[in-house]
């Protein structure tokens, strides 16, 4: 991790395991020695399919701030239908790097919605945990392509940790086809 704090803002829609997401990045970042980590939605009224944010905090130091992140160093998109509809490019650092679940030509999206030289990595999360799950639930798949194109740990002991994370709430069963998605995410995931 270069930088001393990188804040995440995640978009998605209610239903989605965007929350969730967000929450075990927290769990499995949490483990690393020296870093502190935050994770937290911001809900309303939402129903089902509504668009929602999560977000997280990455930091080499005690994190104070307890407020929504309002200029990201990285945007995760875990819905391709929120391209045009959200304003995904928000307040986004200078530097900032996107990730999105979509089977869109990443130039038409870079073009679309200004992105310029900005990093955008893409993977179709849908179609990976339709496959190894049977729903198309894109947190975990995002989840792992984010610390794969971040390196924001070591792939191996994501892996390890996020086994871990996922087998406090999910039959064994569950996890084993989530490391698919996760396998499935690391190989598949790609820069536009």
């Amino acid at each position: 991790m270069d930088k001393e704090t990188i804040e995440i803002r995640w978009h998605g829609r209610a239903g989605q395991g965007v929350v969730t997401a967000a929450v075990t990045l927290a769990d499995v970042i949490s483990t690393e020695k020296d870093l502190f980590v935050q994770a937290f939605p911001e809900f309303g009224a939402e129903k089902r399919g509504a668009p929602i944010l999560a977000f997280n905090r990455i930091s080499k130091k005690p994190i104070r701030t307890h407020s929504q992140v309002y200029y990201p160093d990285i945007v995760v998109v875990t819905d391709p239908s929120l391209l045009g509809t959200v304003d995904v490019t928000s307040g986004a650092k200078e530097d900032a790097l996107f990730l999105m679940n979509t089977t869109f030509d990443i130039e038409l999206v870079r073009k679309r919605l200004s992105l310029e030289e900005k990093k955008i990595y893409a993977l179709d999360a849908y179609t990976i945990a339709e496959e190894e799950l049977g729903r198309t639930i894109p947190n975990v798949p995002m989840v792992s392509a984010l610390v794969k194109v971040t390196g924001l740990m070591d792939l191996d002991k994501f892996t390890k940790n996020i086994r871990f994370s996922l087998g406090k709430k999910l039959r064994t069963e569950v996890v084993e086809k989530n490391m698919k998605t996760i396998d499935r995410a690391f190989k598949e995931v790609f820069e536009g």
